[in-house]
């Protein structure tokens, strides 16, 4: 009888049981690997909880207080760990609270398989208590979606669900179980789904295309990369850096590739888009050939499409072939796995240097460090920034931390100023923008890697979205070291209302509670900070505690983050001020 060791278990795969569909679904989670569990439970879900309670030694679940804490939780969990994230819920509005969280992990390419539980099958389409159509409402923001109207579907459904999310370019899957198969019986049987017939996740690399973008990049005099989380998701961290070195190629990234190379590498030339860093961003309609790996040229990093490094050979390597040419016209495009296609170009790349054109960059970084920087990490104003907190942070973890932000000014100033060893260490709501997300995100991440030190770092706007996770946190005895950056405002709309709406503060001024106190009230350790000689020590005693933390930082109310590419403008025409 074949058996395989997973967490510490032995579980049969090959071994045929009658058992009903919720211990089905149990087993079946087992044989992923799966050892922990965000959800919510309800009555649609109700049997799957119970075969869980039983199995409760193999699989922790964690009660979050919201469903979609448990759709962020989970992405957090599968950001830091490349692990395929599992969050459950029941049906109606159970299953319709996971859809910010889907639609978040879709856009942002993170593995991620959501169970819900429905009403019973003969009931469907007669809007019986708490259906809902979530097969048809998540389809648009799902790699994959399924409903399991029969037990004996579930083995075989559950193992493609795991396949799918976690293979090619990764992504979310739901699958919806109808209490009847849930209650039904079965003879189970698990195999791990190993392919799909017509769903190839990874292309194989064409040596042909790889071969002309070597040659670009050889003849090129001001090459440039642009590195995305692809490199992070295809493990090709070693392979971009070996690249990067051997050619002499200044290389800058998207938010969600941040981290994949040290900050501190000298080739690291820093952050491209909206709030990136000037020379970067300049540079983007000066370099000849731009180097477009595992990133998909969002409008937050291209500005106007119509100007966009128009002077420079495009070259993008990329897994999803969708991708090429949606929003750029490339010269090369070599699809397929970042570190293979990385790992056969290396060998085809003269050793180089671009000692004048990386000069420039440092140049324009000076000037940058002169009219922005400076102010933000090192402050003469008598009111606290957003970017010395960060920099206090960096100088308690020395850049070991994995920093969790949600979305807004401070998202943008942990992005610039964090410090970033190791991978996987910038985890954030990249394409959708979630408000919210980072607090339960953090939980995930740091149950995932309870070796790593993990910082959450939020406003006051998108803190008071999931701040009911707290309950989780106290519960989980989850030691998330939690930062809120109070400026009493919903920061970023509140800068674009000062420079294109005449200051016109429509709705953005916040009246908040007593923080310090909410967090007290669900016991984690806690404590404010309004002046800058209280930070220091602050932050000292937040980092060194075992447990989990709550640090209020009282900010400069009408701060704004630049650079700053106006919406719709050119890269070209970034501001300092």
């Amino acid at each position: 009888m074949k058996t395989q060791t997973l967490n510490n278990t032995e579980e049969v795969i090959n071994k045929t049981e009658r058992i009903t569909g919720s211990e089905a679904i149990i087993k079946c989670l087992i044989a992923e690997g799966v050892d922990i569990l965000y959800g919510y439970p309800g009555g649609a879900i109700m049997p799957v909880y119970d075969e869980l309670y039983k199995y409760r030694d193999k699989i922790h679940h964690v009660l979050t207080r919201h469903e979609q804490g448990a759709t962020h939780a989970a992405q957090g969990y599968a950001r830091i760990s490349g692990r395929v994230g599992v969050a459950m819920a029941t049906s109606g509005p159970g299953a319709t609270n996971l859809i910010t969280g889907i639609a978040d992990a879709q856009i942002d390419s993170t593995p991620m398989v959501c169970i819900t539980g429905q009403v019973f099958s003969h009931l469907l389409g007669s809007d019986a208590f708490q259906e809902t159509d979530i097969v048809g409402i998540s389809t648009p923001v799902t790699k994959w979606n399924h409903q399991v109207t029969k037990a004996s579907e579930i083995p075989e459904v559950l193992a493609k669900a795991f396949y799918i999310a976690k293979s090619g370019r990764p992504g979310p899957v739901l699958i919806d179980i109808t209490k009847d198969a849930q209650v039904s019986e079965l003879d189970f049987q698990y195999k791990k789904c190993t392919g799909i017939r017509s769903y190839i996740p990874v292309p194989k690399t064409k040596p042909d295309a790889v071969k002309a973008a070597a040659d670009l990049i050889n003849a090129a005099k001001k090459p440039m990369i642009v590195w995305g989380q692809g490199v992070i998701l295809g493990q090709a961290e070693n392979e971009l850096k070996a690249v990067i070195e051997k050619a002499g190629i200044p290389a800058a990234w998207t938010i969600l590739g941040a981290s994949a190379i040290p900050t501190s590498h000298p080739l690291n030339i820093g952050m491209v888009g909206m709030h990136g860093n000037y020379a970067p961003n300049r540079l983007t309609n000066e370099c000849d050939v731009l180097i477009a790996i595992g990133m998909r040229f969002d409008d937050r990093v291209t500005g106007s499409l119509n100007t966009y490094a128009k002077q420079a050979k495009i070259i993008h390597f990329e897994i999803d072939p969708a991708e090429v040419d949606k929003n750029v016209k490339t010269d090369v495009a070599v699809i397929g796995d970042s570190k293979d296609s990385l790992t056969q170009l290396l060998p085809l790349l003269n050793t180089n240097s671009h000692e004048s054109w990386l000069q420039k960059f440092n140049d324009l970084y000076d000037i940058e460090f002169e009219k922005v920087i400076k102010d933000d990490i090192s402050p003469t104003k008598e009111g606290l920034t957003m970017g010395e907190v960060l920099k206090q942070i960096n100088i308690e973890t020395k850049g070991n931390a994995a920093i969790v932000s949600d979305v807004g000014q401070h998202q943008m100033i942990a992005c610039r100023y964090a410090d970033f060893n190791i991978t996987k260490s910038n985890i954030t709501s990249g394409g959708l923008g979630t408000m919210g997300f980072a607090l339960p995100a953090a939980i995930g991440a740091k149950m995932a890697a309870p070796e790593r030190e993990v910082v959450a770092i939020i406003g006051d706007g998108g803190y008071q979205m999931t701040i009911q996770e707290l309950g989780t946190i106290f519960q989980q005895k989850a030691a998330v070291k939690i930062v809120v950056l109070n400026n009493e405002f919903l920061g970023m709309v509140r800068q674009w209302q000062q420079l294109f709406f005449d200051k016109r503060y429509a709705s953005t001024e916040m009246t908040n509670p007593n923080f310090v106190a909410i967090a007290e009230g669900y016991y984690i350790k806690a404590k404010k900070v309004t002046k800058r000689e209280e930070l220091a020590d602050a932050v000292k005693e937040m980092i060194a505690s075992k447990e989990s933390y709550f640090l209020e930082v009282c900010v400069e109310k009408e701060d704004n983050v630049f650079p700053m590419i106006p919406a719709g403008a050119s890269v070209s025409d970034i501001r300092l001020s």
